[in-house]
């Protein structure tokens, strides 16, 4: 994933820049940086990787090394960025948040011109953010540029710009798939990605951008450089997963919806007479944590946290970048609570389920530590579909999801050709799914939230959402 803040003010941005860009590590965990601009120094720029600590430890220092009246930052799951670019438009800062699918196929499209080159990352890679500067910079201007760059783009680009005048360039991603909004001071503007970023700074909600619209902001005001589309695909995993709980995305708030997901999954567990005998309900933190509150709080079912992550010295457990790593710092961080566990009925909520590792070891752990029986929810559908809007899986291939892989040892490759009722848990294939991947992981019993359930707890237009993942349309 990733995420970007972005300011233009009357004051020194640099602390707002900084902050605000912190605000955001909860969505990437590989590189962080900062561009800001001083109308006597020009473009300034800061890189570190933030792999195995936060990024505002790399960053302390900032404060004495940049001086600017406006700046982005970004965190990023991938390249380094912001970069500096320099061209016929002049000098200015990017960065964006997405994924680009087809990157190989424009790299070598641009090289077979013979009149262009690229700045090789170590292994010989090209910088996304290059690559989508050299899309933008084609163009005789920044809007068709970037209008230009988001067609020829197989994925998602929602994009910050830094001019040498100062000004910051803004788009959403064409769809609208990931959140871009404004917020309003008395010294300024600033955009960003999550809205309680500049609220802690004292901004007040000004707009959020539309699908494919493009503004140019300054202290003064919001210049509108293109239009809002009308089709949106905004990414319904906003809600259920990676979105922070205090977030809020076209309007609805992240926790109340996970509050409303796990109520309908207790519904249906009381209609249909399953995990009646349950002690306690939990959360697999810490996303699963609101789900499970919902779960509890129709149940009835007291909510209890059986297990503690250990989190001061590994934040979260997908850093590393080998899975052997994550899955040991993930059995590391588990401090269980012996008097929650031992001869208890056990239900948790996890906010999803993709490769299965992470949620066997949990039950292993469980087990050991006395848990009589473990009953396991998905707040989500089963994924189907490897995420290739914005990768948030990180699966290179569809057979690393578990649910692909389940159906392959049912059914074999004839299987793929019904999804839909392995997904439907009412079907006898659906029920057969479950069952197996119930066994398979050691559970009581495994069941997962319906499509029309997230839909339902998220409470916008479906034609709004992107359910790619769970169900394969665009």
């Amino acid at each position: 994933m990733g995420g970007f803040f972005g300011c233009v003010s009357r004051k020194d941005a640099v602390p707002q820049v900084f902050y605000g860009t912190d605000y955001h590590s909860h969505l990437g965990t590989h590189r962080g940086g900062i561009a800001v601009w001083n109308n006597q120094i020009g473009l300034q720029r800061e890189i570190h990787n933030i792999e195995n600590s936060p990024f505002r430890t790399k960053f302390e220092h900032v404060f004495e090394r940049m001086k600017g009246s406006s700046g982005i930052g970004c965190i990023s799951d991938f390249d380094p960025q912001p970069l500096l670019i320099r061209s016929r438009f002049g000098s200015y800062a990017i960065c964006f948040i997405g994924v680009i699918n087809n990157y190989q196929q424009l790299v070598d499209e641009y090289l077979s011109t013979g009149h262009g080159h690229f700045d090789a990352m170590t292994g010989g890679g090209v910088n996304s953010a290059e690559l989508l500067s050299v899309l933008i910079n084609s163009k005789d201007n920044f809007v068709e540029g970037i209008k230009y760059a988001q067609e020829r783009i197989e994925g998602t680009a929602s994009i910050l710009i830094l001019k040498e005048n100062g000004n910051i360039i803004a788009a959403r991603d064409k769809v609208g798939r990931l959140p871009v909004v404004i917020g309003k001071s008395e010294d300024g503007y600033c955009v960003s990605f999550e809205a309680f970023a500049y609220q802690k700074l004292g901004y007040d909600n000004e707009r959020e951008l539309g699908p494919g619209e493009i503004v140019e902001i300054s202290t003064d005001e919001i210049t509108t450089l293109a239009k809002a589309g009308d089709k949106m695909r905004v990414c319904a995993f906003l809600w259920s997963y990676y979105g922070f709980p205090t977030s809020t995305y076209e309007g609805v708030s992240v926790e109340m919806m996970r509050y409303r997901n796990g109520a309908i999954m207790a519904e249906n567990d009381k209609i249909n007479g399953i995990a009646e005998d349950v002690d306690y309900v939990g959360g697999v933190p810490d996303s699963g944590t609101s789900h499970a509150i919902g779960y509890a709080n129709k149940s009835g079912k007291p909510f209890a946290r059986a297990f503690i992550k250990y989190t001061p010295t590994w934040a979260r457990s997908f850093i590393p970048s080998e899975q052997k790593d994550r899955n040991k710092v993930a059995k590391m961080k588990q401090i269980p609570v012996h008097d929650l566990i031992q001869d208890k009925n056990l239900l948790f909520v996890d906010d999803s389920i993709v490769r299965g590792t992470q949620i066997e070891k949990t039950v292993d752990f469980l087990y050991e530590n006395g848990a009589k029986s473990v009953h396991m929810r998905s707040a989500c559908p089963p994924i189907m579909y490897s995420c290739k809007f914005l990768n948030f899986s990180r699966s290179t291939n569809q057979m690393e999801l578990i649910a692909r892989r389940v159906i392959m040892e049912l059914e074999g490759e004839e299987g793929f050709n019904h999804i839909e009722e392995y997904s439907d848990g009412n079907t006898e294939r659906g029920k057969k799914l479950r069952e197996f991947m119930s066994k398979k992981l050691s559970l009581t019993s495994l069941d997962f939230q319906t499509l029309d359930g997230v839909i339902k707890a998220i409470g916008i237009d479906p034609c709004k959402l992107c359910t790619y993942c769970w169900n394969g349309k665009e």
